[in-house]
């Protein structure tokens, strides 16, 4: 198929130079979409049918075997050899169970290792005598399932469960949001639903585009490859900060927590709403247009009508703008017509461009600039007390204002929290640009405003909401979907839970979930189908005069040093050896081993590392092969994996947070990044939502 490509000739088939350039593009890319990837092969199942199965269901193929891979393959003739998991034939390999085999006679899962086929596994769905046995839970699968991992997120194409599917496979139409706790897929799921629309849709959201929003770079670079394996190469990767700021207003600074709490508000669109439309006011005087020998008047009576008419339309504030010239254009000309003249569209033109009519377009209704608006609304305080009359407090007016209000746009120190409020000002002026589908991960850490930035992406199309209640690590931290969800536009979103566990260990994740009464009360705890007797350690470091007097590193913010006494260097001592010896153990292991700290410890444990000559990476970088070890600040933590994770402190983890609440949902996050095997240990009394927890 890539020969294929690579042979076509754009010369016979194109008549020009632009048709050439965009074909050429387009080969070039089809080319890269073919390109063999190590270790991944290109089929992983196979359905046989009781009956003939038409050519409309398996993208031309008819008959009753059809192999299912990652991606449509065809012979030299054309003819399909492996059907895509998207296509209609293939949901079986999936959703069939002996219970309701949906015809299939027979289902086959390959194994691999290293790309190289080396087992198979049949299931007779429709033999009666094996549906007397129940449901088993298939070798190959739940291999594949624990696979090692090492480096970026891999799809989870052969392993999709039947609730996944369902989600995976939902219409392009809806938007759903699917909450899923540490291990249930919800990333994956997210992201196999892009594949699937742009298999299903592809026509249209190569119009309309599609995006996938994470919480950092970091992250993104962990996923980025899932979507490529599967042909898919035209999805773009965003962060919300990156989604907002402009290199007009690049994010510079950073705001105290209640300070980031009231910007992240969504009473701040009606402010500045409010803000923008103080900038209109009604004529003061007639108009008076001269065209040739004649003059026409429009009276300031009419004018304001037609102010308060856009106004009431509450349409952009760009748009009214553009439109007020015409509408005083059309006054003109019916004054005309009733005058015995006979004006056209040209004339009607010609009078919105009149130099009377754009100057009295710009005296009632001025060019307004976002980033300046918001900069008045956050240095005066008297402008911006006037439009948060009864919307903002005073002391939330007081907490927004800058104390040193900056010259110009250009010399602010915007934060984040800024540029979403200037996204906001930007798409009052003018419509955002809309795209056919955006995927939103870690969902539940954004500010009312921000689902309002993403929302606006989305606005006339559809969305993927991931997210875990119980993970929310930020002050504004959504508590309800439902609330989110009104926030991003999408209140009549599809919300679907997934509470079956296929990556954290049973022991890991029950775990772990001692914490959800203190972080998520009434949310469902996870059930892990992965039983790992000894997956869990939980230790005390000691020393000969007994248990650490505190957190290693927490007095000092993290340099490692207790105060400098002998008794606060051997405490330092002990708990990095431990930590040291931990990592040692984990990677006797195959795969990844993470080493997650409170970020104030990442600098020490970073320099215990080097002086032990133990390499180690940092988030983002597991795609090189210096390492299996990486050292992982807990803020950093979210949404990553790795086979064996060493937890160092959590009571540090904890008082690292603003509140004790964020520091234990910040925790549980830390404590459900293991795939295999967890250590965790700790030289002061463990939170007291962990107290009783087993220990080794």
């Amino acid at each position: 198929m890539r020969e294929d490509a690579e042979s076509l000739d754009i010369r016979d088939v194109t008549a020009n130079w632009v048709n050439a350039a965009v074909l050429d593009a387009q080969i070039k890319e089809r080319i890269k979409s073919l390109a063999d990837l190590a270790h991944t092969p290109l089929f992983f199942g196979r359905l046989d049918y009781l009956h003939d199965v038409g050519a409309e269901q398996a993208e031309g193929a008819e008959g009753e075997s059809f192999y299912i891979g990652r991606r449509h393959v065809h012979d030299a003739q054309g003819d399909p050899m492996v059907i895509d998991w998207r296509a209609p034939v293939s949901q079986p390999f999936y959703q069939a169970s002996r219970k309701n085999p949906l015809d299939v006679r027979l289902r086959r899962r390959f194994g691999y290792t290293s790309g190289e086929l080396t087992a198979y596994e049949d299931e007779r769905l429709s033999d009666p005598a094996e549906a007397a046995d129940g449901e088993h839970t298939s070798r190959l699968l739940q291999a594949e399932i624990e696979r090692p991992r090492v480096g970026p997120m891999r799809d989870i194409v052969a392993t999709i469960q039947p609730e996944q599917d369902e989600i995976v496979r939902s219409e392009l139409g809806g938007t759903v949001c699917v909450q899923g706790g540490p291990g249930t897929g919800k990333t994956a799921v997210g992201l196999h639903r892009v594949a699937y629309l742009l298999y299903a849709h592809r026509e249209r959201l190569a119009r309309t585009g599609t995006l996938v929003i994470g919480p950092n770079a970091s992250f993104l670079h962990y996923i980025e490859q899932v979507l490529p394996a599967l042909g898919e190469l035209e999805v773009k990767q965003a962060t919300v900060e990156s989604l907002v700021t402009s290199d007009a207003v690049p994010v510079r600074g950073t705001d105290p927590a209640p300070t980031a709490v009231v910007k992240g508000d969504a009473r701040m669109a009606e402010v500045l709403r409010r803000a923008l439309r103080s900038h209109v006011s009604p004529p003061a005087e007639p108009l008076m247009v001269v065209r040739g020998s004649r003059r026409w008047r429009v009276p300031a009576y009419e004018l304001e009508e037609m102010v308060r008419e856009l106004l009431d339309r509450d349409i952009r504030y760009g748009a009214a703008r553009d439109a007020l010239p015409q509408r005083i254009a059309h006054a003109v000309l019916v004054r005309m017509e009733q005058a015995g003249e006979a004006p056209d569209d040209r004339v009607q033109d010609a009078v919105a461009r009149n130099p009377a009519v754009k100057a009295a377009v710009k005296a009632v209704w001025p060019p307004v600039d976002p980033a300046k608006l918001v900069l008045r609304l956050l240095s005066d305080a008297r402008f911006l007390a006037e439009h948060a009359e009864g919307l903002l407090t005073a002391d939330e007016q007081q907490a927004v204002l800058w104390a040193k209000p900056p010259r110009s746009v250009k010399s602010a120190a915007w934060s984040a929290a800024d540029a979403v409020l200037i996204d906001e000002a930007n798409d009052l002026v003018s419509r955002t640009h809309s795209l056919g589908h955006v995927v939103l991960d870690e969902a539940q850490d954004l500010s009312p405003m921000q689902y309002r930035a993403v929302g606006r992406r989305c606005s006339t199309g559809s969305a993927t909401v991931l997210g875990d209640l119980a993970q929310g690590t930020t002050p504004w931290a959504t508590t309800s979907w439902e609330q989110a969800l009104l926030h991003l536009g999408k209140p009549e979103a599809l919300v679907e839970e997934l509470t079956a566990g296929f990556r954290v260990p049973r022991e890991v994740i029950a775990y772990a979930s001692r914490l959800l009464p203190s972080i998520a009360p009434g949310l469902a705890e996870v059930r892990s189908v992965r039983e790992s007797p000894g997956s869990l350690s939980v230790r005390e470091v000691t020393t000969d005069t007994g248990t650490l007097a505190g957190p290693v590193g927490a007095a000092d913010g993290g340099t490692g040093a207790h105060g400098g006494t002998t008794a606060d260097a051997a405490a330092a001592a002990a708990g990095d050896a431990a930590v040291l010896d931990a990592c040692r153990q984990a990677l006797k292991h195959e795969g990844s081993t993470g080493l997650i700290a409170a970020d104030a410890r990442v600098p020490a444990l970073a320099a215990a590392l080097g002086a032990a000559g133990m390499p180690y990476l940092s988030p983002g970088e597991e795609t090189t092969a210096e390492s299996r070890l990486t050292l992982v600040p807990a803020s950093l933590a979210k949404g990553l994996e790795y086979d064996y994770v060493v937890l160092d402190e959590p009571s540090a983890i904890v008082a690292g947070e603003p509140d004790e609440r964020t520091g234990l949902r910040r925790l549980y996050v830390a404590l459900t990044r293991a795939v295999s095997g967890l250590a965790v240990l700790h030289t002061t009394p463990l939170p007291a939502a962990l107290a009783g927890a087993p220990t080794a």
